[in-house]
């Protein structure tokens, strides 16, 4: 009998110890459950203020990157050059040079744009750049050695109202679409 009743206490005491690991691990795992929510709330929030403090840190430099995309796209536009460059009294291929210096000085000036652009802007930026010198040099292939900046200036002018868009334009609107993007 007392070996029935030291069985019995022991069985009661197994199946208590039993029920007592049963909770334990539930709470254990309950808690680790909530402290694994908690440390990915934790994570997220402050991946969203890096972020947010990465962006009021680099949107400045950004702002600026565009506003000078779109200034060089500007100043690259075949009318904005003959506008800019215009001298009648200097021979076709001076003025030509002259121009094709300058589209190449705007662009070198503006060459460290790219760190805050995307890469397909950038390479619209520098497809346009490239089609605008191409219109530039076709309308200097058209002129004789006695032509005048002004028939070069006509002669592009000709050239950029016979394309129904210019690449530098559809550039600006993509770099203008891209940066509201950002906001």
């Amino acid at each position: 009998m007392c070996l029935s009743l030291s069985k019995n206490k022991t069985m009661h005491l197994l199946v208590f110890t039993g029920i007592l690991v049963v909770v334990a691990a539930a709470i254990v795992a309950v808690v680790y459950f909530f402290l694994t929510k908690q440390g990915e709330k934790e994570i997220r929030f402050l991946q969203v203020e890096l972020k947010k403090q990465r962006q009021e840190f680099f949107l400045p430099g950004r702002l600026e990157a565009y506003q000078r995309s779109i200034l060089l796209m500007e100043r690259i536009h075949p009318n904005s050059l003959v506008m800019r460059m215009h001298n009648p009294g200097l021979p076709a291929k001076a003025l030509q040079a002259e121009i094709l210096k300058s589209i190449r000085e705007e662009f070198n000036h503006n060459v460290a744009q790219q760190l805050f652009i995307s890469p397909k802007a950038w390479a619209m930026m520098r497809n346009s750049r490239e089609d605008v010198v191409k219109i530039i040099n076709l309308a200097g292939d058209q002129m004789t050695a006695t032509s005048t900046g002004l028939e070069l200036s006509a002669k592009i002018l000709e050239m950029v109202a016979q394309l129904e868009v210019l690449s530098t334009e559809v550039t600006v609107d993509f770099i203008k679409k891209e940066f509201q993007e950002l906001l």
